[in-house]
């Protein structure tokens, strides 16, 4: 039977502490329902007696119908010379209603003497009558030894002393915390079986990654015997965050052999990583082991000839397994394999023996030469292989296109656009404003392609990047612009151009936004006649 490791999220607590992270009381109460449909057995949200909104957390969560999570509230042991009994603090995390509480103590003797300013002895009565006061009123309580490591190297017996007073008060839980962040995973192994050994009480693990190690130190720290691990969805956290349970969990329960939530909650992931993402305003990190948009995308074509064999040669785990998907990238490292794949996801018939193939991938490479990248551009990528294999007709051509801006004196911008495109014959002239130059050029292309194809009108664009490729060149380098389009606000594609010419780099990826929205609509564009076009303002040339 697999040992169960209990997930303990702090994620709307200590996460919260993450420079320039800031939740609502709605954006927590939706992440505990996140976390708890992902498994996670605590959810620490927020100190009862630090502000009104951590106490307004927990009157509305009682409200949350949670399966799995138990909600926590975190706080201190009593203050210096005031009993537990009349401490503010500790009276507060009863009046939040919750059944368990994390509350955290000195183990650090120059904690004790410099931060408390008070004695070594004095410390350990605040630990012992803080915990026995919340056990008396029937709360389950997770002793935090804030600085256990640090405090342990430099005092070892006064460390371990004030673990054992908790636990002689009856906590449930022993936490052992690398609050500096510091500790190596050696240590962190060599101390918690120590502690392990010589103490009865169930232990648990809270690091901190100033060191980069704080996932590391934490499965150091079960392996050594903890079968708790603290931790916040993607590490967010004071300083360099805290230990990332987005890592720790797939590390414990598909390398290790530990059962931390169930197979079907495991596939939740990803998703759970980026909605807090969302919620937080935080941009995802691509390069995010396990859930990120690259954890399983391959570029090099001999890695991905390796891959349609077997996935296993380049993947250490199925992306499936954590709610993840596989992506190949068509770059200029591709090779034939990488073609191959993405016209199987796209589903094109390509036949890898004709030359058509080759064809487009020396057509990528050269492009990409130019400044072209189709990693984060699939539409332009799909639209330019259908094109190489004659599986595009073209639905709308360009005549022309001009773009007029003017300032007088004080005065806003005015951007006006010309576009001159050809649709089933019929050549269409439209004139349309903007508040830049390209918002006039996408105005003057819609107006003049939604007569043909109505429902364009429900396609928006929802992101929209420049980046200079060739910065010695100042003014007259080349820039790279990608357009990400929606219709639904769900499904999204992603179109490229490339020039010197912002506003050209620009146009060409608005063409191909619009041309991918329209793939396979050749037939269904509405005859105009003169009649109409004159009543809705369209001249004809």
């Amino acid at each position: 039977m697999k040992t169960q490791i209990f997930i303990y999220d702090t994620t709307l607590r200590d996460g919260t502490q993450g420079e320039g992270v800031s939740l609502s009381v709605d954006d927590k109460l939706k992440i505990a329902k996140k976390l708890d449909q992902l498994g996670v057995h605590y959810i620490e949200g927020g100190w009862p007696g630090s502000n009104p909104k951590d106490m307004e957390f927990f009157l509305r969560a009682k409200e949350l119908k949670l399966k799995h999570a138990k909600i926590t509230a975190f706080g201190s042991t009593r203050r210096f010379g005031v009993t537990a009994e009349a401490d503010a603090n500790l009276n507060m995390i009863l009046k939040s209603g919750v059944e368990a509480v994390a509350i955290f103590g000195k183990s650090w003797d120059f904690h004790v003497t410099e931060a408390l300013g008070t004695t070594l002895e004095e410390n350990l009565s605040m630990i012992y009558e803080s915990v026995r006061f919340l056990k008396d009123k029937g709360l389950e309580v997770i002793y935090d030894a804030e600085h256990f490591f640090d405090g342990y190297k430099h005092n070892p017996e006064y460390a371990m002393v004030t673990i054992r007073k908790a636990m002689e008060a009856g906590a449930d839980w022993l936490t052992l915390c690398d609050t500096n962040g510091g500790s190596l995973p050696h240590e962190i192994s060599e101390i918690v079986a120590r502690v392990c050994e010589e103490v009865g009480t169930k232990i648990g693990i809270h690091c901190h990654n100033d060191g980069e190690l704080a996932v590391a130190n934490s499965l150091a720290a079960v392996a050594a015997g903890a079968t708790q691990v603290q931790g916040t969805i993607n590490g967010l956290g004071e300083r360099c965050g805290n230990a990332n349970l987005i890592s720790i969990i797939p590390n414990l329960q598909l390398k290790l052999g530990y059962a931390c939530v169930s197979d079907e909650q495991l596939k939740q992931l990803t998703n759970t990583s980026r909605y807090v993402y969302e919620i937080a305003n935080i941009v995802p990190q691509n390069t995010q082991p396990f859930v990120g948009q690259s954890a399983f995308a391959h570029k090099g074509g001999m890695h991905v000839s390796a891959i349609l064999k077997d996935a296993e040669t380049y993947e250490h785990i199925k992306p499936e397994t954590v709610g993840n998907t596989r992506r190949v990238l068509v770059s200029e490292l591709s090779g034939q394999s990488n073609l191959l794949f993405k016209a199987q996801e796209l589903n094109i018939d390509l036949d890898k023996n004709k030359p058509e193939g080759r064809a487009i991938i020396q057509k990528v490479k050269e492009l990409e030469y130019q400044g072209y990248q189709y990693e984060g551009a699939e539409a332009s990528f799909e639209l330019l292989v259908r094109k190489g294999l004659g599986d595009y007709e073209e639905v709308f051509t360009v005549e022309s296109f001009k773009v007029l801006m003017e300032k007088i004196g004080e005065q806003d911008v005015v951007t006006e656009a010309t576009v001159k495109v050809k649709v089933n014959g019929q050549t269409v002239h439209t004139v349309a404003e903007g508040n830049g130059p390209v918002n006039a050029l996408d105005n003057a292309l819609r107006k003049a392609l939604e007569v043909f194809f109505p429902d364009l009108k429900e396609m928006y664009l929802t992101d929209y990047k420049v980046r200079v490729l060739s910065e010695h060149e100042a003014t007259a380098s080349k820039v790279r612009v990608l357009v990400e389009s929606t219709k639904d606000g769900r499904d999204s594609w992603s179109t490229v151009g490339v020039s010197t010419n912002v506003i050209e780099a620009s146009w060409e990826a608005l063409l191909d936004s619009m041309r991918y929205a329209l793939l396979g609509r050749h037939e269904e564009a509405v005859d105009i006649q003169l009649e109409e076009k004159e009543r809705l303002g369209i001249l004809n040339h």
